[in-house]
């Protein structure tokens, strides 16, 4: 049972248009949902069951992960200081090819899902193989998500037959779409390179078709216009663009190795971009643009990668070096500032997930996705400004308590 929740005395970061903030604010919280905030003192008298107090703590929504490969956990360090080709071609396929299985992928995914809401996420964006697997752990967690079944021309776990691939894709969104309220089915297909023109329109129309969000690796790597046949003289953008795989319902992972012409692409189609800078800097990829693809008005929302190429799922480091990134990279010290960042990691990456009608901020009618972050700690003192002191020294372990769809899931930096 969930019971209706005042949390009060704190200072409320909401992320909404107006980015409000208020140094002694409170949220009301009825059946899951955001019923009320404000000061507190309209509120203090509100009928709740329970009231937590807020006093030295950030109230914010909850941050969101728009690409962490859950069950990719398993290979935490297992291949670093390689090259993308030879740590994925020589280590992370064949590592998958003998060590994913259905329960290893559940095993490891629900160990990611604690992980994640240890460190304040509380919306993910994963994609993988057995992915119905992944699902029954996200729905253990309590996290929410979208999971997307994996597509790729090989041999791939629980799909050894290539030719299957999009009929999987297809009855795992059916099988997957009345789980949960907060589990939302995706398709994703791995990358232009590792699937055929036939497989990315056929993965691209069964999403279409079944209404649900396509994601797909995109431009990561330098060489990856070699790796792809038939490209010509186009761009890997512009070829997905032509073959129809772009628009509000696609997500593009990485988006590293783009020029001006496909930022306009991009932003004409409506499609977002998961930006995943530390995988991109271990690896060597490269730099998204990701400042210019917010002044554009691209949907950007910011992504660990799997643990195999990061190693960690915490997103407030990766607020931190997103930041840092694109200053060195446009030698500009405004550049991605910590209120667009923060936003990165919250509204606006719902948006490109396409969930900023439910979650991503705090305002009335959405979903009570919430977190506490403690400001009671030495590297939080002083605070003159609410964003850079989470972008530049607040540390996941700095958070307190968690909830998702107003049930609390992380109490004093536990897991209940």
């Amino acid at each position: 049972m969930i019971h209706d929740i005042l949390i009060h005395n704190g200072l409320l970061v909401t992320m909404d248009k107006d980015s409000r903030i208020i140094e002694k604010g409170a949220v009301l919280i009825k059946n899951g949902e955001i019923a009320d905030l404000g000061p507190e003192s309209d509120l203090i008298d509100a009928d709740a069951g329970r009231k937590i107090d807020a006093s030295g703590k950030i109230i914010m929504p909850g941050l969101i992960n728009c690409h962490p490969h859950l069950p990719m956990t398993m290979f935490r360090g297992l291949a670093d200081d390689l090259p993308l080709d030879v740590w994925l071609n020589e280590h992370i396929f064949p590592a998958e090819a003998s060590q994913v299985n259905p329960g290893s992928a559940a095993q490891w995914s629900l160990h990611a899902c604690r992980e994640m809401l240890l460190g304040g996420i509380t919306t993910c964006c994963d994609g993988y193989f057995h992915e119905d697997h992944v699902v029954k752990a996200i729905h253990e967690s309590g996290i929410r998500a979208i999971a997307a079944q994996g597509v790729i021309d090989f041999p791939a776990p629980g799909v050894p037959d290539p030719g299957e691939n999009i009929a999987a894709a297809r009855n795992f969104v059916e099988a997957t779409k009345d789980i949960s309220s907060i589990i939302t089915p995706s398709i994703f297909c791995h990358s232009p390179y590792t699937c055929s023109e036939a497989t990315l329109t056929a993965a691209k129309q069964a999403a279409d078709d079944l209404g649900v969000l396509f994601q797909i690796h995109v431009a990561e790597t330098k060489n990856e216009r070699n790796m792809i046949q038939d490209l010509g003289n186009r761009s890997i953008v512009q070829y997905l663009n032509e073959i129809g795989l772009l628009d509000k319902n696609t997500l593009m992972i990485h988006a590293v190795w783009i020029d001006d012409n496909d930022m306009e692409m991009i932003y004409q189609s409506g499609a977002g971009v998961a930006h995943c800078p530390e995988s991109n800097m271990k690896l060597a990829s490269g730099i998204c643009p990701a400042a210019k693809l917010i002044e554009k008005g691209v949907r950007v929302g910011l992504g660990t990668d799997g643990c195999a190429s990061n190693n960690d799922l915490d997103l407030f480091a990766e607020m931190d070096t997103a930041a840092k990134l694109q200053k060195v990279a446009l030698l500009d010290p405004c550049a991605m500032d910590a209120k667009t960042t923060v936003q990165t990691a919250t509204i606006r990456g719902a948006a490109a997930l396409g969930l900023d009608g439910v979650t991503g901020s705090i305002q009335k009618g959405k979903q009570a996705d919430i977190i506490l972050v403690d400001t009671d700690k030495p590297h939080l003192i002083p605070m003159f400004d609410v964003y850079s002191s989470l972008v530049y020294s607040a540390k996941s372990s700095d958070v307190d308590l968690v909830m998702v769809q107003g049930r609390v899931l992380v109490q004093k930096g536990r897991l209940l």
